[in-house]
């Protein structure tokens, strides 16, 4: 018997994992004790039960139990469910639950074809989906549903399955403390991914002839197995966002965590490179301008030298700039002058801001009274205004007291304070 089906849980009390969820006076303990089945979608990762509660569902309301995956199906396959569904109805009145994997993998069309069913009680549908529901899901078909967040198996209870495992189908095999420990880390949370791995090692270990298997063994016969996210999808943003965060935190500590993860998880250096320079922009600007020249000097050197050599450039631009002096000042005036310009007006330039490069301009006084700025004292017309005649006074950019923008605050409040004697000598 495949290891799988040995270890699939027949009760609830035999699913390990998402006590938050099953545990007594949970929500979908509940919903199972209730015997009321309806729409639900579960949301997590692979490998934490969602294919075995939606079976366990069906047990457990005394319902039929179809299958779809999103992956392969289309809406002729959702018509003949629903004559099944139907039919069912008809025979001996049992409710159908309709169980569809990778539920984010339907289309629009797909999903509303499952509406009509679902509200008049035909279908009790039971999505799966690893990616967050609120951007992959119909509003429509998601007020339909309830959503249960599944999460990642911790060490403990892997170490249960571990443990169950080797009771019912590893028995005549002795594994120590580095090969248990190994094949848990390397299986990350997921536990259909550690049962795939305990069934590789029976049959390497079988076909070496040994029981007992250590540390070395594993690493041997396993191939290295990377951290689990899929790269475009709900994990992958999670850490970038961590990355990011840790940076703007000034932790470089737990930066260099999240770029190691990334890594390890297969992201692409480039495409950490290219956040790396969003964030000096983003989260360190003008307080200290060096942190986009090293970013930009780290993605290059990764051009040039490839992994992993080239790694260690983004690291260490990594912790520069989570120790620099941090400012959102430039940031934050960029959105503020993008949106007041999106809801103004189109107002004109002024005349003596207007450029006149030809006699019928100069004529129409395109340019006249305009100061050059480089004949005045400092180099700074005083009092001039540079916006549209019409346009109210704003300020967006307000550098920080960190880095070099303490310096420039005090040069912008110099020069407004020249602005304020020339308009008194006006």
């Amino acid at each position: 018997m495949p290891l799988a089906e040995a270890l699939r849980p027949r009760t609830l009390d035999e699913v390990i994992g998402q006590r938050h969820l099953l545990g007594p006076g949970k929500p979908l303990r509940l919903a199972f004790e209730a015997r009321k089945p309806h729409s639900l979608i579960f949301w997590g990762p692979p490998g934490v039960g969602k294919t075995t509660l939606a079976r366990l569902m069906a047990d457990a309301f005394d319902a039929e139990f179809l299958a779809l995956s999103a992956v392969f199906s289309g809406v002729k396959d959702i018509r003949d469910a629903v004559a099944r569904a139907e039919a069912a109805r008809a025979r001996n009145g049992r409710p159908t639950i309709l169980f569809v994997d990778e539920v984010h993998r339907f289309n629009k069309a797909q999903q509303d074809a499952f509406l009509p069913y679902v509200e008049e009680g035909l279908l009790t549908l039971v999505g799966a989906t690893t990616e967050n529901p609120s951007f992959e899901v119909n509003s429509a078909l998601l007020s339909r549903a309830a959503v249960y967040v599944l999460n990642p198996l911790s060490v403990d209870e892997m170490g249960q399955l571990f443990e169950r495992a080797r009771e019912r189908a590893l028995q005549g095999f002795s594994f120590d403390d580095v090969a248990r420990d190994r094949l848990i880390g390397h299986a990350d949370g997921d536990a259909r991914r550690l049962i795939n791995l305990l069934e590789q090692t029976r049959t390497a270990a079988s076909t070496a002839r040994r029981t007992h298997i250590d540390g070395a063994f594993i690493e041997n016969t396993l191939a290295q197995s990377l951290r689990r996210f899929d790269k475009g999808g709900e994990a992958f943003y999670d850490q970038i966002s961590a990355l990011h965060k840790s940076v703007r935190g000034s932790n470089p500590d737990a930066a260099l965590y999240w770029f190691c993860r990334m890594l390890d998880g297969g992201a692409d250096p480039r495409y950490l490179a290219r956040r790396i320079i969003r964030m000096s922009w983003e989260d360190i600007g003008l307080a200290d301008p060096r942190a986009a020249q090293i970013a930009a000097a780290a993605a290059g050197t990764y051009e040039r030298l490839g992994s992993p050599e080239g790694e260690l450039a983004l690291a260490e631009a990594v912790i520069y700039m989570a120790l620099a002096a941090k400012s959102n000042a430039g940031y934050a005036a960029y959105n503020a002058a993008r949106a007041f310009v999106a809801r103004d007006g189109s107002r004109p330039v002024p005349l003596r801001l207007r450029n006149a490069p030809t006699k019928l301009m100069r004529e129409l006084d395109y340019g006249k009274d305009y100061r050059y700025a480089h004949d005045e004292a400092e180099a700074y017309a005083a009092g001039e205004t540079y916006f549209p005649d019409d346009m109210p006074p704003v300020e967006w950019y307000r550098p920080t007291d960190r880095g070099l923008e303490i310096r420039i605050r005090e040069k912008l409040a110099h020069l407004r304070e020249l602005d304020r004697e020339a308009l008194k000598k006006k």
